[in-house]
């Protein structure tokens, strides 16, 4: 059964870090190329952030030297470490393949306060 679940979302003041992990199955995993996503109250849901399968990386401009994707390929895992979080970085976080989606996960939240 296909499933994403994302965790370590939760309250950070600005400049904080936290880390959030994506377990996927092995259907939505495999050799694709991953992404996390982020979608902040009335906006639309944003790319931020990808890795191939052999880890090559991209990072939307408002992230870059600041975020830092990886993947576990062993465990199906893909991860997004944040660093000098900002409160526009408030948002839920959610992972998915790049090409392909046809669900997403409950996300998790992401508030960084001033």
């Amino acid at each position: 059964q296909a499933q994403l679940v994302e965790s370590g979302g939760g309250l950070v003041q600005a400049g904080g870090s936290l880390r959030l992990s994506c377990a996927a199955s092995r259907s939505i995993f495999s050799i694709n190329t991953m992404g996390w996503y982020r979608q902040a109250p009335g906006k639309e849901r944003e790319l931020v952030a990808t890795i191939t399968h052999v880890g090559s990386t991209y990072y939307a401009d408002s992230v870059k030297g600041r975020f830092t994707i990886s993947r576990d390929n062993a465990k199906n895992t893909v991860y997004l470490q944040m660093s000098s979080l900002k409160p526009e970085d408030t948002a839920v976080y959610y992972c998915n393949r790049l090409i392909g989606a046809t669900f997403w996960g409950q996300g998790t939240q992401v508030t960084v306060s001033s």
